[in-house]
């Protein structure tokens, strides 16, 4: 990856009485907490859902444009988010971390325009996604890295050293 390009990660502190209240979002949100408090126990991942959920990332969505698909690799170093996004610019993508949630944000905008002899076409299109991820407390949040290449953006999450070290292999003993 020695051509791809890095893309500032920003920090922000935010309060949430700067996002308009949305109320079916929170009723959403409402349900979903009440079927994970049924749901709960030690089947977890990291990210705040049962590990046998179809859609285990919670993400928040645009009210118009497709929301890209996204994937999350867990390694022994990290996690690392990646994001198709054909077609877009890296100075129109956006990636914050504020308050223990990562939030990519972007936006498309495509103009085309041919004329021929005896036709002419002008099409325009846009279109904006948001995705946020909860993180996980065992990520050094200083050292989140995002970098763009072809199309695909790459967001590495690495675990803290304490995290990394944490893991314990346990004898299973003949009863």
């Amino acid at each position: 990856m020695a051509d791809a390009t890095k893309l500032p990660v920003k920090t922000e502190k935010t309060s949430s009485s700067l996002h308009p209240p949305r109320p079916f979002e929170n009723l959403r949100r409402e349900v979903d907490r009440l079927f994970e408090d049924f749901s709960g126990g030690i089947w977890r991942s990291p990210f705040g859902r049962s590990l046998f959920d179809v859609g285990p990332f919670r993400r928040a969505e645009a009210a118009f444009g497709a929301v890209p698909a996204v994937d999350v690799v867990e390694t022994d170093k990290g996690y690392e988010i990646t994001v198709d996004l054909p077609g877009m610019e890296e100075r129109n993508i956006d990636v914050k971390f504020a308050n223990g949630i990562l939030t990519i944000k972007g936006e498309r905008q495509d103009e085309k325009e041919e004329t021929q002899k005896d036709y002419y076409v002008r099409e325009r299109s846009f279109g904006s996604f948001e995705r946020s991820f909860q993180v996980p407390d065992i990520v050094d949040t200083n050292k989140i890295d995002a970098s763009f290449k072809k199309g695909v953006l790459t967001v590495m999450l690495p675990k803290s050293a304490e995290a990394q070290k944490a893991e314990k292999k346990i004898e299973v003993k003949a009863g």
